[in-house]
């Protein structure tokens, strides 16, 4: 049966970062239509087209676009490795895909319940230890665990191995991660207040949304680390490995970033005012639209 709107169900050429894709504007808009790709044809605002061949280019990697557009044909999240779940994550994260995000959210967080049977503590023995004084964690192993949307306040989480820990929506005040071995970690819409990352191995982690304001991450490995929208006033980044790091959109006002290695870090959008960014190499960042009124930028490489 066709449609009777052919306007609607026409042909769409993808060119996402290099890699080609054919879809229709119905999968692109009907089963996420709140989303980024859907408000991009809707009709309301004029795309970036291949004038030979009509390509919509788009300025992302391609690596997981065919499972985003499975997604959006299916409603089935796909099948994949943990680190790649992080990656698509990101992108669903980018592409405002908020039925994705929730499906991966899902799928992660069952998969942390059953690796909590090859961790030394469960969810349920965290609760436990956090109705006393003074927890610590030092050196514990608790990758994969679910700690989502628990009170952690000054925990103290030092030289522990968090890989993959669930920490979403967590309350973690003044917590401490030093020395951390945290790769893929979520951090998504957590409170991270006052904690200290110093030397943290935060690779690959989410930290969206997140509240990060006077945090100390100096020496921390974000290589790849997802901050969009994250709140890192005052935070300190000194010597921080930032490469290819996602900070569109983050507040990074009065942040220390002396020394902070930027290569292909995205900080568009980023409010950046007052930041100390003296001598910090930004030749290869992104900051279209970013803001640096009063930023103190004497001897930075642009």
């Amino acid at each position: 049966m066709k449609n009777s709107d052919p306007e609607s169900s026409s042909l769409v050429r993808l060119n996402i970062g290099g890699k080609k894709f054919c879809t229709t504007i119905d999968t692109l808009t009907q089963r996420e239509p709140d989303s980024m790709l859907a408000a991009m044809f809707s009709g309301r605002h004029t795309l970036c087209q291949d004038p030979e061949k009509g390509y919509v280019f788009v300025d992302r990697d391609g690596k997981h676009f065919r499972h985003i557009l499975n997604w959006l044909r299916d409603g089935v999240v796909p099948t994949l490795k943990e680190s790649e779940y992080t990656e698509l994550l990101r992108e669903a994260e980018y592409y405002q895909l908020l039925g994705l995000i929730d499906g991966i959210s899902a799928v992660l967080s069952k998969k942390k319940e059953e690796d909590e049977l090859h961790t030394e503590l469960t969810r349920t023995d965290i609760i436990k230890c956090i109705q006393s004084e003074k927890v610590r964690f030092r050196g514990v192993n608790l990758s994969g665990l679910d700690l989502s949307k628990l009170d952690l306040s000054y925990v103290d989480f030092s030289y522990a191995c968090l890989k993959n820990v669930f920490f979403s929506r967590a309350y973690l005040q003044c917590a401490k991660f030093r020395d951390v071995d945290a790769e893929a970690s979520i951090f998504h819409n957590a409170t991270l207040r006052e904690c200290e990352f110093t030397g943290a191995n935060l690779r690959g982690a989410l930290l969206a949304g997140a509240s990060l304001q006077s945090a100390n991450l100096q020496d921390a490995c974000l290589v790849d680390c997802s901050f969009c929208g994250a709140d890192l006033r005052s935070a300190h980044l000194q010597s921080a490995d930032l490469t290819n790091a996602n900070l569109e959109g983050a507040v990074l006002e009065g942040a220390n970033l002396k020394g902070a290695k930027l290569n292909n870090a995205n900080l568009k959008g980023a409010n950046l005012q007052r930041a100390y960014l003296r001598h910090v190499n930004l030749r290869d960042t992104h900051l279209e639209g970013a803001k640096l009124d009063g930023a103190n930028l004497l001897g930075a490489i642009r």
